[in-house]
């Protein structure tokens, strides 16, 4: 009998083991390879598995996935308000002909040449056809034409990413 109770707790994890209550990193990363339609590497997949020491509470419904914005995907569940952001491989349906000079470099791609350097000011431009707005920033990093760089109004300022679309002129993706 005794014996019987030992292989038990051998064979099936322990109560308090098996009902932590943390969301399924697995499924999720199931979920954004799906949503993207490439796997853990290829072009247009996730760089890397979701970080395992994430706790996050279960969602009670799906979990949702906005793949291929600025160069991540977004997997979030609504009920429970939590967030993360998928790093996604250049190169993919979803992404962008230019990339970050830095991402390219890592991924062996020859990047553009640079139009923006770190410290240049820039012109941050928002709208569409019908209205636009424009505000001075100061670049964070070097960026090629279509890359994704930090901008920000002051040294102490929060950062906001951009895409370059010309020397010393960058766009908020999206608006």
């Amino acid at each position: 009998m005794l014996l019987c109770g030992f292989m038990t707790g051998i064979v099936a994890p322990p109560r308090a083991y098996a009902q932590q209550g943390f969301e399924n990193l697995d499924r999720l990363d199931s979920l954004v390879a799906m949503s993207v339609g490439a796997n853990r590497g290829q072009p247009g997949g996730p760089v890397t598995m979701i970080d395992r020491r994430l706790r996050l509470a279960p969602c009670p419904q799906q979990p949702t996935v906005d793949a291929g914005q600025m160069n991540a995907a977004t997997v979030s569940c609504a009920a429970l308000g939590w967030r993360i952001r998928v790093p996604l491989v250049p190169g993919g349906q979803q992404a962008q002909p230019a990339q970050n000079p830095q991402i390219a470099r890592a991924y062996g791609a020859v990047p553009q040449s640079v139009v923006i350097k770190k410290g240049d000011p820039v012109q941050l431009v928002a709208g569409n056809e019908e209205f636009s707005i424009s505000r001075m920033m100061i670049a964070d990093e070097d960026g090629a034409v279509g890359a994704l760089i930090r901008v920000r109004q002051d040294p102490k300022a929060t950062p906001v990413m951009a895409r370059v679309e010309n020397i010393g002129v960058v766009r908020i993706p999206g608006i």
